[in-house]
């Protein structure tokens, strides 16, 4: 299968580039129902939701990639994307074709929190308080 690259674009509405890091996936999901476009694919992340959406007109969809309505009937209802680029209107990314379960856990662990603690610690502090 030949490789795919998208554009997500209005992630200005959002929480701008700030999410984008190269290398990270996107999650994205067809959104039949939009008022606006019926070939709507909304691009989110977890924790942080929506983060834009893949473009769709001309101005937006970046030379080289492909725009919603063109990917619309090659991928499923969900898939992932990985970010490559990033420009000050533009995220491109390329539409990964690896086991979406194992996509999933992946895009999980862009959000660790860095934290230390995990269930059991907090149950052994928690014992600890009741003695």
């Amino acid at each position: 299968m030949s490789e795919k690259y998208i554009s997500i674009t209005g992630f200005k509405n959002y929480n701008g580039s700030y999410p984008f890091k190269i290398g990270y996936l996107v999650r994205c999901e067809k959104e039949p129902d939009n008022a606006y476009d019926s070939e709507a694919i909304r691009c989110t992340m977890p924790v942080i939701g929506t983060v834009g959406y893949v473009a769709n007109i001309c101005n937006t969809v970046a030379g080289g990639t492909m725009s919603a309505g063109r990917i619309y009937d090659k991928v499923g209802k969900r898939f992932y994307v990985r970010v490559l680029f990033t420009t000050f209107t533009k995220i491109i990314c390329r539409v990964e074709d690896g086991d979406p379960a194992e996509l999933k856990k992946e895009i999980m662990t862009q959000f660790d929190d860095g934290w230390d603690d995990d269930e059991d610690e907090i149950l052994s502090d928690e014992e600890d308080e009741n003695e």
